[in-house]
C-alpha cells in the first residue's frame, strides 16, 4: 500500500513540476521539465533520505560512542524494532536544542531514524522510547518513502517557480507575462505544500497508534508530544527553517509547533493525538506513565 501510494506522488508531483515547465518555457519547457522531473523521480527513490538527512545536519551515532545519552539511545532504539519486528535503523542525533524527531528511509532494511539533542534533554527516557516507536511505526507503514520523495520533490517544485520569477511565462507574442509568473510562484508551492499536509496529517494518526502499541504504554507518547509542542514554540530548528519543504517529516511541525487541525497545518493538533493517545490507554488498560516497560535500564542511565 505504501508503494503504491509512493507512486500516485510522484505522479502527482511530476505532473505539478511539468505543468509549470509548461507555463515557464511552453512545448520546450515541459519536454525539459518532464526529463527532468523524471531523472529527479530516480534519483529520489534511492538517494532523498541520505539529502534529507544531510540538509537536516545529522550525525550518525557511531556504535562505540562514549557518551552514555546517545550509547542508551542507541541501544533502546536496536529493542524497540526488535519488538517491532524490524531491522535496526541506523540511528542519528541533529545538534538543535528544539526537541523533535524523524524517520527516513525507502524501506525497512534501509531505514534511519534522527533524533535532536533538544529531545534527548528534555524527554524522560520513557518519552524517548515513545517518539522513537513512532517513528518505527511510519518505518514499518513505509511512510518514509513517501514523506522522504515529498520533501525532495516539493523543494524542487518550489525551486522551479522561484526560477518563473526570473525566466516567467511568456504570451502568445513573446513577452513576458508577469501575472502568469506570479501565479506560478504562489500556486505551484501550494500545491505541493497541499499534497504534503494531505499525507502528514492523516499518517500521524496511524503512526501514534501503532507506536504505542511497540513500546506499550500510550502515555509516553502522549506525555512527549506535549513537551514537543511547548519546546517547538521556544525554540527554533535552523536546518527545518531553511528547508521548510521537509517540515511534514517532524513528528510535531518544527517550524512553529501548534496550530489547530485545520486544512493548512502539516500535522494533527497536539491536543487531539494526546487525546487519542490517552483514549487508547484506557482501552490497553494502562494507568501510569511507569507501566509496561519494553526496555528496561539495565543500569541507572542518562535519563535518570
Amino acid at each position: 500500500m505504501g508503494t503504491a501510494r509512493t507512486f500516485t506522488l510522484l505522479a502527482i508531483m511530476t505532473g505539478l513540476f511539468v505543468g509549470i515547465g509548461y507555463m515557464v518555457g511552453g512545448s520546450v519547457g515541459m519536454i525539459i521539465a518532464f526529463l527532468v522531473a523524471a531523472g529527479m523521480n530516480v534519483f529520489a527513490w534511492w538517494n532523498s533520505d541520505k539529502i534529507v538527512l544531510r540538509m537536516q545536519g545529522a550525525q550518525e551515532v557511531a556504535l562505540d560512542t562514549r557518551n552514555p545519552m546517545l550509547r542508551a539511545f542507541r541501544e533502546d532504539v536496536a529493542r524497540l524494532a526488535e519488538r517491532a519486528g524490524l531491522p535496526e535503523p541506523k540511528v542519528y542525533v541533529i545538534d538543535t536544542p528544539q526537541p523533535n524527531a524523524f524517520a527516513t528511509g525507502r524501506d525497512p532494511n534501509n531505514a534511519a531514524v534522527a533524533a535532536t539533542t533538544g529531545l534527548l534533554s528534555v524527554l524522560t527516557r520513557e518519552e524517548v522510547a515513545g517518539v522513537m516507536a513512532h517513528e518505527l511505526a511510519h518505518v514499518e507503514h513505509r511512510d518514509t518513502l513517501t514523506m522522504t520523495v515529498t520533501a525532495t520533490l516539493a523543494g524542487a517544485i518550489g525551486m522551479l517557480a522561484n526560477f518563473a520569477m526570473f525566466f516567467g511565462p511568456r504570451d502568445s507574442e513573446g513577452r513576458p507575462n508577469p501575472i502568469a509568473g506570479i501565479a506560478i510562484m504562489i500556486l505551484a508551492p501550494l500545491a505541493a505544500g497541499l499534497v504534503q499536509m494531505a499525507i502528514s496529517r492523516s499518517r500521524e494518526y496511524v503512526a501514534d497508534k501503532r507506536g504505542a502499541e511497540i513500546c506499550g504504554n500510550p502515555l509516553w507518547l502522549a506525555s512527549a508530544l506535549e513537551k514537543i509542542e511547548r519546546g517547538a514554540r521556544a525554540q527554533i530548528n535552523p536546518y527545518a527553517e531553511r528547508t521548510p519543504a521537509m517540515a511534514h517529516m517532524y513528528i510535531s511541525n518544527p517550524l512553529n509547533g501548534r496550530g489547530p487541525d485545520n486544512f493548512f497545518s502539516t500535522h494533527p493538533s497536539t491536543a487531539n493525538r494526546v487525546e487519542a493517545l490517552r483514549r487508547l490507554a484506557g482501552e490497553m488498560g494502562v494507568t501510569s506513565i511507569r507501566a509496561a516497560d519494553p526496555a528496561p535500564r539495565r543500569a541507572a542511565g542518562p535519563w535518570g
